[in-house]
């Protein structure tokens, strides 16, 4: 295992981990618990074959597995290098990895001092309750090519980039604060088709007056949710539009590009982890690696917001 100052240096570096100390030592003190709890537990499932406190012990702390987990997300860092670094076997890495991203995944994203959003009902109520926009948009992370003869092979090819990719719909505040992501969809699942398979409409119609804003992808969803999702204007002339119509178009549709950009600026902060640019480890982690990282990533945005307050 890595000594104190290796430790240490890996702490007070915001560029390793990508998160300040203090945000690193709240989730020590949050999921160091949950590990513990779930660790015990496993070992009481089955029958003892030896005594209690009997067997090899952890070379990894959890201090240590949670910083290599950090790593592994934030730099897309190998299982092999970092057993190199924290002095362990690759496997033990693996383990490690594997053990805390699902409950950093399932921390949801903090909007506030011990506020969470898990699921994206909780986010309409809060955009409802607090009366602010509310801004979506999809984004893809390209995965390894499915095995020859694999029936849904062709289902991860998105339409849009021609590669192999998983979907997931981003929900940002009107500042560009990631308040939600989803589980992934493989790639050629439409926009407009994930938000309605994640019941956007119903939570928009039986929930409170929300503004939701939208790009061309999700036009349609206005109609259902009776206007609540804002969508780019048609455009009602495919040719010969007279001069002053053009002039209109173009005026309305910059004022609503300009209103939706902070959602893409979300998700360039969430593709700043390595693990979003491009994942090669097993498709089926991708759900917890992007629930993982928008949870890190708000607590970080809300934990800058306090302190720029404070000054």
């Amino acid at each position: 295992m890595v000594g104190n100052a290796s430790r240490a240096a890996i702490i007070g570096d915001r560029r390793i981990t990508g998160l300040s100390a203090d945000v690193i030592a709240e989730l020590v003190a949050e999921v160091g618990p949950l590990w513990h709890e779930r660790h015990e537990a496993k070992l009481a499932s089955r029958p003892r074959k030896r005594a209690v406190g009997a067997g090899a012990k952890h070379r990894l702390v959890f201090v240590d597995r949670l910083l290599a987990t950090l790593v592994h997300l934030r730099h897309a860092v190998t299982h092999d290098v970092l057993a190199c670094w924290f002095g362990v076997e690759r496997s033990t890495i693996t383990r490690a990895i594997g053990e805390v991203r699902p409950l950093l995944a399932e921390r949801g994203c903090t909007i506030g001092p011990g506020v969470r959003l898990r699921t994206l009902a909780e986010v309409v109520d809060h955009l409802g309750a607090s009366g602010k926009t509310g801004i979506i948009d999809g984004t893809e992370i390209r995965v390894r090519r499915p095995a020859a003869g694999r029936k849904d092979r062709d289902k991860f090819i998105s339409g849009k980039n021609k590669q192999n990719a998983v979907k997931t719909m981003v929900v940002t505040g009107g500042d560009g604060r990631v308040l939600f992501c989803s589980p992934t969809k493989p790639g050629s699942c439409a926009d407009i088709t994930h938000a309605r398979q994640l019941g956007l409409v119903k939570l928009l119609a039986d929930g409170p007056v929300v503004e939701i804003l939208a790009d061309a992808g999700y036009q349609g969803l206005g109609a259902q949710s009776g206007g609540r999702v804002v969508t780019p204007p048609h455009r009602k002339f495919k040719k010969n539009a007279p001069d002053w119509y053009e002039e209109m178009h173009e005026r309305q549709r910059k004022a609503h590009s300009s209103r939706r950009i902070r959602v893409e600026h979300g998700i360039a902060h969430l593709k700043n982890w390595r693990a979003l640019a491009r994942h090669l480890g097993r498709r089926e982690h991708m759900s917890d690696i992007v629930q993982a990282v928008a949870g890190l990533l708000s607590h970080q945005q809300t934990a800058d917001l306090t302190s720029a307050r404070q000054r």
